[in-house]
This record gives structure tokens, C-alpha cells and sequence, in this order.
């Protein structure tokens, strides 16, 4: 057997550097050479969601290895960018280490005793003028301010529901939110009465539409409340998984698979896995 001619290394630049050879033509890898930044974003999605899943569980050997994984992706994305001669992975770390000292004046700077939420209203005040100094420079570049939109930075690939919370969130900034959480209650009744009218109708376009709009809202209740909505929502997925499965053991030891069992049987489960949960 060969001995292996590249080892594992602790040595970032050992990364970057096999990262080049799996991208270097004719005798890199074939499905990595392939790659685009369109096609590798997906992958870059996936591997965050798997690490807050190693998280969520407190799987810190797992995390370990998600972490490495989320790494890749930002290599991969720089190597692309330093083929194209617009940037490398060295100056995405300059980036992100200038950005965390300019956005840590009370550590790097004239050194403060300040609280956690002092330090968030110092991050807010900088990333605003960051976000100032971008817009204005965008605006330049198009000559037409009219271009120019708060919600220019919200990332178009965030999934569907923590966009919403992006896009509420800028819209805030400038007063235009409802003033208390009960006018948010009240409006995610309204949007579900119109569900339900939709439903009646059938009109499949205008159902869709209606269901966008009654989950925006839930969004915006969830920000009201302080509540993370992807976060609540990937609990409740989890909670969901969690039951469904103590519904498919119930079946099993009575020899049977869902497809064979009518709803009834497996509603009596999940109500026991509930009171389960409950300790009822």
C-alpha cells in the first residue's frame, strides 16, 4: 500500500493548500473542479444547519467535525474567488479580523468596563455605519440613489422564515412596525380568516399566497415576542420527530408499520408520547 504523500494537518494554510490541489486542472477532483459559487452555496446552507444541529443535540464531538465541514465551504469559496483573481483566503481573514477590532473599540481601543448590552449598542452604531458607507457606495457606483434599499443586504438564500425576521427586522429601524404584540395577534387572525376564505374557494394561486402571508406574520409575532422563529420552529420539527418515533415503536411491537395502522391507533400513541414527555 502507498504511503499517503498529504497528511492531516493542524496548519490552516495546509487546508488552503490541498483545497488548491483538488482545484487544480487536470489533476485535481473532477467533481470539485465542476464546482461554482452556485453550486457550492447550497452545500455552504446545509453545513451551517448542521452545525447548529450538532449544537441543538450537545454533540460536541460532532460539532467538531461540523465546524471543520462549515470551514471547507468558506475555503472552497475563497479558492473560487483567488482563480478569478478577485480575492483570498487571506484576505478573508484580514477582512473578518479588521472588522472585529473596528467593532470592538472598548477592547482594542481605549479599553472600557462595559455591560453585554452596552456592547451590543456599540456593535449596532458601527455595523449601521458599515451598512451607511456600503449603501452610499453602491449608490455611487449605479448613480441612482432609487437603487438603493434597507433590505439591499438581506441575503436572498436565508431560508424562507428567518428572511422574514431579516427583512422586519430592517424595516423596524425606520418605524414602520406595529407598535405592540396584540396587533400582530389580531393580524394573524385576519390572515387565517383569509386562509380559510381561500380554501373555500379553491383557488390554489391565491391559497399560496394567503399561507405566505399568515406565516410572515407568525414571524413577526415571533420577533415581537423576542422569540427566534427558525430556532422554535426547528424545536418543534425535532419534538415532532421525536413522537412520530415513539409512534412507530408503539406499532412495532404490535407487528405493525404505519401504512397498516388506521389513524385512530396512531393518534392513542401520540397522545402517549405526549404524556410520556409530560412524565403523565
Amino acid at each position: 500500500m502507498l504511503e499517503p504523500t498529504v497528511r492531516p494537518s493542524r496548519d490552516i494554510a495546509k487546508l488552503v493548500e490541498i483545497m488548491a490541489a483538488l482545484r487544480t486542472p487536470k489533476t485535481g477532483c473532477p467533481w470539485d473542479l465542476e464546482q461554482s459559487f452556485e453550486t457550492i452555496a447550497p452545500y455552504t446552507i446545509e453545513e451551517a444547519y448542521e452545525v447548529a444541529d450538532a449544537i441543538s443535540r450537545g454533540d460536541l464531538s460532532d460539532l467538531k467535525d461540523e465546524l471543520g465541514d462549515l470551514l471547507l465551504q468558506v475555503v472552497f469559496h475563497a479558492r473560487m474567488a483567488e482563480e478569478r483573481g478577485v480575492f483570498t483566503f487571506a484576505d478573508v481573514v484580514e477582512a473578518i479580523t479588521e472588522k472585529l477590532i473596528r467593532r470592538h473599540p472598548h477592547v482594542f481601543g481605549d479599553r472600557l468596563d462595559i455591560s453585554a448590552s452596552a456592547v451590543k449598542g456599540v456593535w449596532a452604531k458601527i455595523k449601521a455605519e458599515e451598512k451607511e458607507q456600503r449603501r452610499v457606495a453602491r449608490a455611487a457606483a449605479v448613480f441612482d440613489a432609487a437603487h438603493v434599499s434597507l433590505l439591499d443586504e438581506v441575503p436572498l438564500a436565508l431560508p424562507a422564515l428567518s428572511r422574514s425576521e431579516a427583512l422586519q427586522k430592517r424595516v423596524v429601524a425606520v418605524g414602520f412596525d406595529w407598535p405592540d404584540t396584540q396587533q400582530v395577534v389580531d393580524k394573524i387572525r385576519e390572515e387565517l380568516s383569509e386562509t380559510e376564505e381561500a380554501l373555500r374557494e379553491g383557488d390554489r394561486a391565491s391559497l399560496a399566497d394567503e399561507i405566505g402571508d399568515l406565516l410572515f406574520t407568525v414571524a413577526n409575532l415571533a420577533r415581537h415576542a423576542g422569540i427566534d422563529a427558525e430556532e422554535a420552529l426547528r424545536a418543534t420539527n425535532r419534538k415532532f420527530e421525536r413522537r412520530f418515533r415513539f409512534v412507530e415503536r408503539g406499532l412495532a411491537e404490535r407487528g405493525k408499520a404505519p401504512v397498516q395502522s388506521s389513524l385512530d391507533e396512531m393518534e392513542a400513541l401520540w397522545q402517549d408520547a405526549k404524556d410520556a414527555e409530560r412524565g403523565g
